[in-house]
């Protein structure tokens, strides 16, 4: 039972509740108690019911309420280690990508003396057909260590000196399928492909200090809250990163949102460490939680770590992310009866169907908790469409993941899969037709951290702003409705949470107050619609505009 001591009431504002049975066209007032809201109803009942002296009257009047948009997959905490140089985003020209990194080996010269060369976001298409090798880099960052990061995070570019630095000379063997490419005559290109192996070099330079990473990455969580996210799903957790997030929660404030965070398992992960993140299921702060567990089943599409059920146009995706498919197995099934949830990364559609099929060996759910998910279903098979409707697996898709393909199917997404295995790309429109649970987030740092951005991709399938650009499978395009149920109750619904992502008696009181109604606007008005303040918990914190 909840308490009926009322602090705040916002009233006359259009409210977004995701609850049917209790939307209403008129104008409402939400009275809020003890981080919970208490009532919605119409303006005078709220008013005779719970107005006093020592109660806070937000007008809201023409205005809009929704529930706190939920961001369903993010990296805000290995984001602070990715997020180093230059930021390469709009970068599609070989000379450009040169020049910039040029520039910052010359301040890098000039300001440090053991300093490295750092970019990330960078389109693959930066490199004009060039291999993604030292070579091509070298003389750009005048014989410096650098480390060039993809956009996906998946695929990384060292230089001659950060090899070096690294301790690289030739490939290795990893549990998994990372790789570091090497040559006819086994000497490493530069190339690194999938974490353990980029790894190598990220953490042969300095890392950020315990407080840079608690400030930075608070920053991020801010600045996330600004475009109406109150919540978000964490998805590169360790024992680490649980402490900074305690350390982060127990500071001034607090977590500025709302935060699950999964605990990664890869397939060098010990016993040892294995019962170490099992111990850790029920851990949880005032703002945050785990119980989550994230598995990779592949890599991506664009340098062929995608596992697919036929072989892309250059004969990859082939093999999964673990040397041993029974393994993953045998680690879902323990995890679930351990009682976690898990979120497992499949892209390919053979690594989106083994995944399914793991999930139902280990009974699709851990007992209390929501059903497993699949992050990112990029490339979904029909097969295993029916299959995901019928065993109720949330599909956690980043729709503005398709910024980087290129309308000729020239990027190198389309071109490895081929037209009709393209035409299967970030399926919205048949998943939630087929009744397969869609939550919705950005993958940032991969992609924009902006939460508008995420719901105006989902409804347009092309760039905001940009009316005459190319729309990506059009019949999969979501209303701004759907579009922003799977950023607020599909969300919450999807990590487990009943009283997350609707406004009815009950529920937190996280919720994000819009200038106009986001789900009347036109998809390309989404993008910018300004978002005036948000409630976590029911506190107030207005955006600076």
């Amino acid at each position: 039972m909840f308490t009926q001591t009322v602090d705040t009431i916002i009233a006359g504002a259009r409210v977004i509740t995701q609850d049917p049975s209790s939307q209403r066209n008129e104008p409402q007032s939400i009275a809020i108690g003890s981080g919970r809201i208490l009532a919605v109803g119409e303006p005078e009942e709220i008013a005779e019911r719970f107005a006093t002296p020592s109660v806070a009257v937000h007008d809201a009047t023409g205005l809009t309420v929704t529930p706190g948009l939920i961001d369903a997959h993010l990296h805000p905490i290995q984001g602070v280690e990715i997020v180093q140089g230059i930021d390469m985003g709009g970068v599609t020209e070989l000379r450009v990508f040169l020049e910039k990194l040029r520039e910052e080996a010359a301040r890098v010269r000039r300001e440090t003396t053991e300093g490295w060369v750092r970019a990330w976001n960078v389109d693959y298409a930066a490199f004009e057909g060039q291999p993604y090798t030292a070579a091509t880099i070298d003389d750009a960052v005048d014989g410096l260590p650098a480390l060039i990061l993809l956009f996906d995070v998946h695929t990384a570019v060292a230089s001659t000196e950060g090899l070096r630095r690294a301790g690289i000379t030739g490939s290795r063997v990893f549990e998994d399928t990372s790789e570091i490419v090497v040559d006819g005559q086994g000497r490493p290109t530069g190339e690194l492909r999938e974490e353990s192996a980029f790894n190598l070099v990220l953490h042969a330079q300095p890392m950020p200090t315990p407080e840079e990473y608690t400030g930075q990455a608070r920053e991020i969580l801010a600045r996330l809250r600004r475009s109406g996210v109150t919540g978000g799903v964490i998805m590169d957790g360790s024992p680490a990163s649980l402490d900074l997030l305690d350390s982060i929660d127990a500071g001034v404030g607090g977590l500025p949102i709302r935060i699950q965070s999964a605990m990664i398992h890869n397939p060098a992960t010990t016993i040892d460490e294995r019962a170490a993140i099992t111990a850790q299921r029920d851990r949880f702060g005032a703002r945050w939680r785990g119980g989550l567990i994230k598995l990779f089943a592949d890599g991506v599409i664009d340098s062929g770590t995608g596992w697919l059920y036929e072989p892309d146009a250059e004969g990859d995706g082939g093999t999964g992310f673990w040397a041993d498919q029974q393994g993953f197995i045998d680690i879902v099934k323990h995890y679930t009866a351990h009682g976690f949830q898990i979120a497992t990364h499949a892209i390919g559609d053979r690594a989106i169907g083994e995944t399914i099929s793991a999930y139902v060996a280990a009974g699709v759910r851990a007992e209390g908790r929501a059903p497993h998910r699949i992050e990112h279903v990029e490339c979904l098979d029909d097969r295993d469409l029916a299959r995901m409707a019928k065993y109720g697996i949330t599909a956690s898709l980043q729709v503005l993941h398709m910024q980087w393909r290129l309308p000729g199917g020239d990027d190198a997404w389309a071109a490895r899969l081929g037209q009709k295995r393209a035409s299967q790309a970030w399926r919205a429109g048949d998943l939630m037709r087929s009744g397969v649970p869609l939550a919705l987030g950005s993958d940032w740092p991969v992609a924009d951290l902006d939460a508008r951005h995420g719901l105006a991709w989902a409804v347009l399938r092309r760039a905001p702003g940009q009316p005459d650009a190319f729309v990506y499978e059009p019949e999969q395009r979501l209303t701004p409705a759907q579009a922003l149920y799977g950023y607020t109750r599909a969300a919450a619904l999807a990590q487990g949470d009943t009283d997350l992502g609707i406004i009815a008696p009950g529920a937190r009181a996280d919720l994000a107050l819009w200038a106009e109604d986001p789900t009347e606007v036109l998809g390309d008005d989404l993008s910018t619609l300004p978002v005036l303040a948000t409630y976590l918990d029911g506190e107030r914190l207005d955006n600076v505009q």
